[in-house]
């Protein structure tokens, strides 16, 4: 088995190579190729050197190797892992920073940051699958890379390449909630439905008994399903008619004035955005795999973001591998598993995975109260999805104002001049080459 990992010098990548030291019996790799851009060179440098030192730590027999050269990376791999961010932290700092300008959210992966990101990613991985349709016809492309519903849905849309989207939101969702409950995680199962990075737990099940309704009917579990979101005032209030449990990010919709005068707060105080505070933690992270002595993870990779990652990943690749009928919660075509949603838009939902995919658990119809917020959401990423292929500003403005984040023309279209201002280099579809 090959495993090619696109964005090699990430940061997240020793989450990853540990996770391949435990599995080692369950995912026989037998080759492990880092990949990654000239621009990356050094934290690709830095990042193989630590990788080494955790498999020699380990006794691993995985062959480890690091290029520049993708087609070297892609030919024969079985499975291809991307992580990828096209410009970098620093357009990422962009990304968050314009909306606010207009007093609009610019988070990475929800609000307008998520749809510049979207504009610059969507055709780097487009290429990618056409590389792996030459060079891998065969292998599965799990990808990481933010916004990944988008990200994915472009990619199966667009390409012969099979390819199922991953986020670590589900899996650190369905750890905390053990936790709350006090079980053995094996024993809890929720019915997560929705789009990536907006995800609601319709139901919940522990040891196969439905506990939905006797958990909601708790003060103090839905204060806990509260302090997700915020626990902002009407917080318990909206989480009591609710009766699910929204993801994380389902924050920026119902408390978007409080996340904007966060960020705002942040800047005035110094703190700068959320890309400001991730290159400051890459910084240190990074000096510390540049030392000879670590052959471990560090415990400081968890202040990133990215935990349970590599579970998340790995056990996707294991269930497609041994073909062990598990269930996860990936990113996959609709099909038809949740009414009214388009058959042919990505969603995030339970799927039972094995050597011919992932495949959706039907759900039926979004809990009451987020059904027309997740239709809005889908809406906006499939015009996005079309602007970022082809280019058309038309088409981008309209994925702006449909945006819930947005909300007017005006400001849409000023964020939208401002987006691809900023990120010409990373945007050539949407210029002329006289421009």
């Amino acid at each position: 088995m090959k495993v090619a990992i696109i964005g090699g010098g990430s940061s997240y990548t020793p989450e990853l190579i540990e996770g391949f030291i435990l599995r080692r019996d369950s995912l026989p790799v037998k080759d492990l190729v880092l990949v990654d851009i000239e621009e990356g060179q050094e934290k690709l440098d830095i990042i193989y050197e630590l990788s080494k030192r955790m498999l020699e730590k380990a006794g691993s027999k995985i062959k480890l190797t690091k290029t520049l050269d993708r087609d070297q990376a892609l030919k024969g791999a079985s499975y291809v892992l991307t992580q990828l961010r096209v410009g970098r932290i620093e357009a990422r700092a962009k990304d968050e920073s314009i909306p606010l300008k207009y007093h609009r959210l610019g988070q990475e992966t929800t609000g307008a940051g998520g749809f510049a990101k979207a504009l610059r990613t969507i055709p780097v991985i487009l290429s990618i699958a056409k590389d792996m349709e030459r060079l891998c016809p065969d292998a599965w492309l799990i990808n990481f890379t933010n916004p990944s519903g988008m990200v994915t849905e472009a990619v199966l849309k667009n390409s012969k390449i099979r390819s199922i989207g991953l986020c670590n939101a589900p899996i650190g969702l369905q750890r905390g909630l053990a936790d709350q409950l006090k079980i053995d995680p094996k024993d809890l199962y929720v019915e997560y439905v929705g789009l990536n990075h907006l995800s609601w737990t319709k139901r919940i099940f522990v040891k196969g008994r439905d506990v939905t309704e006797e958990l909601f009917s708790k003060d103090d579990f839905v204060e806990y399903v509260a302090g997700i979101i915020g626990g902002h005032k009407g917080a318990k209030e909206l989480v009591a008619a609710l009766k699910t449990i929204p993801s994380y990010y389902c924050s920026y919709f119902f408390f978007e004035d409080q996340a904007i005068q966060k960020d705002l707060d942040n800047i005035k105080e110094g703190k700068g955005t959320r890309a400001d505070q991730v290159m400051a933690l890459e910084e240190d992270l990074f000096k510390l795999y540049a030392s000879p002595d670590l052959d471990e993870k560090p415990e400081q990779l968890s202040k990133r973001g990215g935990a349970l990652y590599s579970e998340a990943a790995l056990s996707l690749i294991e269930s497609i591998h041994n073909n062990d009928g598990k269930m996860h919660i990936v990113n996959v075509m609709n099909k038809g598993a949740i009414t009214g949603l388009p058959h042919d838009g990505v969603i995030e939902t339970n799927c039972i995975v094995n050597k011919s995919g992932a495949h959706p658990i039907a759900s039926g119809q979004l809990p009451r109260g987020s059904s027309a917020l997740t239709k809005a959401v889908k809406a906006y990423e499939q015009l996005t999805i079309e602007a970022a292929i082809d280019g058309c500003r038309q088409t981008a403005l309209l994925a702006l104002v449909s945006n819930p984040l947005i909300h007017g023309a005006d400001k849409a279209l000023d964020i939208l001049n401002d987006l691809l201002k900023a990120h010409k280099p990373y945007l050539p579809q949407f210029y002329s080459k006289e421009e």
